[in-house]
C-alpha cells in the first residue's frame, strides 16, 4: 500500500531522475521530478493549489556550474526554506564528505545522501523525511492555533501600520513612553486604531510578557462598574452567586486598557481615581484591600479638556491618566498611508475569502481622494465588503466608495434635495453625517440619533463605518 504525501526529485542527471522516480513511485502516491532547479518554486505553488502540497524534496547539490563544491545545492535549499519552511529537504551528491554533510544539516537539510545509494538506504531516508515533515506540519498547525487563540483573546486582528510623518511621530512617542510605567492617554476619532495603539504600547513595554486586559467603559452597565473593575464577593448583590475577579486583578503585573473613558459617569470617576491613587482595590462586598500593580492605558474620542470645562470629567482624574498623551491622526490627515493600508487589508481579506484580487492605479487614487470619516475602521470594512462583492481579478472600488462618495457630497449641504427616498440609504447617510458632526464620537452621535450605543455599533458594522 502506497504512503500518502508528495515528493519532488530535482537532479540534472536523467538516469538519476528515472531511477529514483521508479523506486519511490512504488511506495508514495505522488512523485514529481524535474531536471531544472528553476522549476522548484512553480511546482511547489502548483501542488499547493491542487491541495497536494510537496512534503519532501530530494535535491541534488550540484548542477551545471561549480559541480563539486555543492554551492548550488545550498542556494536552492535556502530558496526552498524561504518559500515553505515546512518542506523537508534531502540533499544528495556524488561528491560526499563528512564536512559537507555537517554543513548541509546546519543549513536546514534533513539528511545527506551520497550517490550512488543503496535502495534500502534511500527508502529509509525518505521515510524519515516524511515523518519529519508530518511533525513539522503538526507543530505548524499547533502554532497557528495558538496564534489564533492569542489573537482572539487579545482582540487584535490587524497590525498597527503607518509610514506617514504623522504616524512616525506616534511610533516615536510609543517607543519612548512604553519603556516607562507612565499612564498613557490615547486620543483620536473613532476608528483611528486606539486599541491597536494600546497593544503596541504593551508589546513595547517591560510588561510585554504579562497580561493585556481591556475593557470598553462605554459598554459597562453603571450598576456593574465596580464589579467589572474591582471584582465582587459571593452574595455582594442579588446576582453575585460566586466570587468574581475584576479587571484590575486580572491585569496584575501587566497592562489595563480602559477604552471610551469619556463615557464614565462622575461617581465612577471618583472610585477609579481612588484606586489609581492608592494602588489598591476592594472587591464589592469585600473588606480586605488588594494591592494592584498595573500599567494603565486609557483611550477616548471625547475632548476631555472640554469635558472638564463642562463639568463632565474630573480634572484630577485627567491629570492622573494622561502623564503622556498620544493623539492618533484621522486617516484624512495621513492619506499617504492609504495605499499601504488598502493593500494590507486587501491581502488579509483576500486570504480569508480565498480570492485573488488587485487594485488598479486609478482605483487606488479614488481611495486616496475619499475622506474616510470612519477612518481606518471604515477602510477595513469597505475593503472586506469589496473583496466579497467584486467579480474578476480587480477590486470593485465602486462597491467601496460608490455610495460613500455620494454621501460626502449629499451631507455637506443641508439644503440639497434628496436624490433618493430609499430608507436604508438615507439611514446610512444620516449615521455618517452624525459621526462627521460629532468628529467620530460614537456616544454623542448615538445620543443625537436617539440610539443606544449597541444599536449605533450595529449600524456602524452594517454600513462599514
Amino acid at each position: 500500500m502506497k504512503h500518502t504525501g508528495s515528493l519532488l526529485i530535482v537532479d540534472d542527471n536523467p538516469d538519476i531522475l528515472i531511477a529514483a522516480r521508479l523506486l519511490l513511485k512504488q511506495h508514495y502516491q505522488s512523485v514529481k521530478a524535474t531536471d531544472n532547479p528553476f522549476d522548484i518554486a512553480g511546482i511547489i505553488n502548483e501542488q499547493r493549489k491542487a491541495d497536494q502540497p510537496i512534503d519532501v524534496i530530494l535535491l541534488d547539490m550540484n548542477f551545471t556550474q561549480d559541480s563539486i563544491s555543492g554551492k548550488e545545492g545550498f542556494y536552492w535549499l535556502k530558496k526552498i526554506i524561504e518559500q515553505d519552511a515546512n518542506i523537508v529537504v534531502l540533499l544528495m551528491t556524488a561528491y560526499g564528505d563528512i564536512q559537507l554533510a555537517v554543513d548541509a544539516i546546519k543549513a536546514g537539510a534533513s539528511d545527506f545522501i551520497a550517490k550512488p545509494w543503496q535502495n534500502e538506504q534511500l527508502l529509509g531516508a525518505v521515510a524519515a523525511a516524511f515523518s519529519h515533515a508530518k511533525d513539522k506540519q503538526q507543530v505548524g498547525k499547533l502554532t497557528r492555533q495558538k496564534d489564533g487563540l492569542n489573537q482572539v483573546l487579545s482582540n487584535q486582528p490587524f497590525e498597527f501600520l503607518g509610514q506617514s510623518a504623522a504616524m512616525q511621530q506616534v511610533f516615536t512617542t510609543i517607543e519612548k513612553a512604553a519603556q516607562t510605567d507612565a499612564n498613557i492617554l490615547i486620543t483620536g476619532e473613532s476608528g483611528t486604531g486606539k486599541e491597536l495603539t494600546a497593544h503596541a504600547i504593551h508589546q513595547a513595554s517591560m510588561r510585554h510578557n504579562q497580561t493585556f486586559m481591556s475593557l470598553d467603559m462605554g459598554a459597562v452597565a453603571q450598576n456593574l462598574f465596580e464589579s467589572e473593575l474591582f471584582g465582587h464577593k459571593k452574595g455582594a448583590f442579588t446576582d453575585a452567586k460566586s466570587d468574581r475577579i475584576g479587571k484590575f486583578e486580572l491585569a496584575q503585573g501587566g497592562s489595563l486598557f480602559l477604552d471610551e473613558l469619556g463615557n464614565l459617569p462622575l461617581e465612577h470617576q471618583a472610585k477609579l481615581l481612588a484606586a489609581l491613587q492608592n494602588r489598591k482595590i476592594t472587591p464589592v462586598g469585600g473588606s480586605k484591600a488588594v494591592d494592584i500593580d498595573i500599567r494603565l492605558i486609557c483611550a477616548t474620542n471625547d475632548n476631555l479638556d472640554q469635558a472638564v470645562a463642562e463639568g463632565r470629567f474630573r480634572q484630577d482624574l485627567l491629570y492622573r491618566i494622561n502623564t503622556v498623551e498620544i493623539r492618533l491622526p484621522a486617516l484624512r490627515e495621513r492619506s499617504d498611508d492609504i495605499p499601504m493600508l488598502a493593500d494590507y487589508y486587501l491581502n488579509h481579506f483576500a486570504q480569508k475569502y480565498k480570492r485573488n484580487l488587485t487594485i488598479k492605479t486609478h482605483d487606488m487614487s479614488l481611495l486616496c481622494q475619499y475622506a474616510w470619516p470612519g477612518n481606518v475602521r471604515e477602510l477595513a470594512h469597505a475593503i472586506e465588503r469589496a473583496v466579497i462583492l467584486s467579480d474578476g481579478n480587480n477590486l470593485d472600488v465602486s462597491s467601496v466608495i460608490g455610495s460613500a462618495g455620494a454621501t460626502n457630497h449629499t451631507t455637506t449641504n443641508d439644503n440639497e434635495a434628496y436624490d433618493t427616498f430609499d430608507l436604508e440609504i438615507l439611514e446610512q447617510r444620516t449615521v455618517r453625517a452624525a459621526l462627521t458632526h460629532y468628529q467620530g464620537n460614537v456616544s454623542h452621535a448615538a445620543k443625537a440619533l436617539g440610539l443606544t450605543r449597541g444599536a449605533m455599533y450595529r449600524r456602524l458594522e452594517k454600513y462599514g463605518l
